[in-house]
């Protein structure tokens, strides 16, 4: 399914603390993110679910209850799933050998997954299968996480990110959960700015796809935590890399839905860095912008000492 779905879209086209920061030799500060995120408790409450579509399978606006509900206070990083690849010898589904497509093209016979790369004269593709690209190497063989544990981990399919959650003893939020998470009792924004016009949130400046202006500070995945928590507490809900949930609103069809945008959403192209926005994902196939945060559902709320656990 990854395969095929993939041919047709290249044919078409410290402890929990706060984010750590250095300089760089031009003497801009550079964020390093946080060490360990801890869990968040979220309390449960009514909200207005697809409040302000700006397409049509965003709406309509219902209202919907939730229950309260720890959440991860960022998106899984690299450091922790490679802890769970070294204790359980976990592969990724980009790791693997692909099912066999009629008809793909030899590259995409050997494992690898989809990465984004700007268009040229040459070739306007947006995406590519590369060979070798995997959560270890996101771009493809030449890249690599070393030094960039605090990245969040993309290369994630919907089963390898179900397959951490299990290992954890935790779940993928639901997309209820995760646009309660998300808008935090606060309206949501047209863009990501604060009050000063400066982007509060990793996402894509510029003319999408021929250049990001990288006007937040990256052109790439951010180190998670390197822009300020919302009302709940919990970081880059908008943008820096989709995050998975459970929701599969097409019977019948192997995808999930994904939210929150991540750093290639523009606001000339897509514009889906808002809580609100979902997008369909087909669940077998990950790139180098999607990643997943995790719930737990069976913790009980926290005491009155605090709303936060490691």
């Amino acid at each position: 399914m990854r395969i095929g779905l993939l041919l047709a879209a290249i044919c078409m086209l410290a402890a929990c603390g706060e984010a750590q920061t250095d300089r760089t030799a031009s003497g801009q500060t550079r964020c390093k993110g946080m060490a360990e995120p801890a869990m968040v408790w979220v309390p449960g409450g009514r909200f207005t679910m697809g409040a302000n579509p700006q397409y049509p399978e965003e709406g309509p606006a219902r209202e919907v209850a939730v229950a309260g509900f720890w959440i991860s206070r960022t998106e899984v990083t690299n450091a922790q799933f490679a802890h769970f690849v070294a204790a359980t010898g976990y592969r990724t589904a980009a790791e693997r050998d692909p099912p066999a497509v009629p008809g793909a093209p030899p590259a995409m016979r050997l494992p690898g997954s989809a990465v984004f790369r700007a268009p040229t004269p040459d070739n306007r593709n947006w995406w590519a299968w590369v060979p070798g690209a995997s959560w270890r190497h996101p771009s493809g063989p030449a890249s690599a996480i070393n030094g960039r544990g605090a990245d969040p981990v993309v290369q994630i399919t919907y089963d390898d990110a179900t397959a951490y959650a299990r290992w954890a003893g935790m779940s993928l939020p639901s997309e209820e959960q995760w646009e309660y998470a998300a808008r935090a009792g606060a309206p949501a924004l047209p863009e990501p700015k604060d009050a000063s016009g400066a982007a509060a949130a990793n996402y894509y400046q510029g003319a999408f796809p021929a250049r990001d202006t990288g006007e937040d500070g990256f052109t790439t995945r951010a180190p998670v935590g390197c822009f300020d928590a919302n009302a709940f507490g919990l970081h880059d809900m908008i943008g820096n890399v989709w995050e998975w949930t459970t929701a599969a609103p097409r019977p019948g069809q192997p995808v999930n839905v994904i939210k929150g945008g991540s750093f290639l959403c523009a606001a000339n192209y897509c514009a889906r860095y808002r809580p609100a926005a979902r997008q369909f994902q087909e669940r077998d196939l990950g790139t180098d912008h999607i990643g997943f945060r995790l719930v737990d559902n069976r913790r009980p709320a926290p005491s009155a000492k605090g709303a936060t656990l490691p």
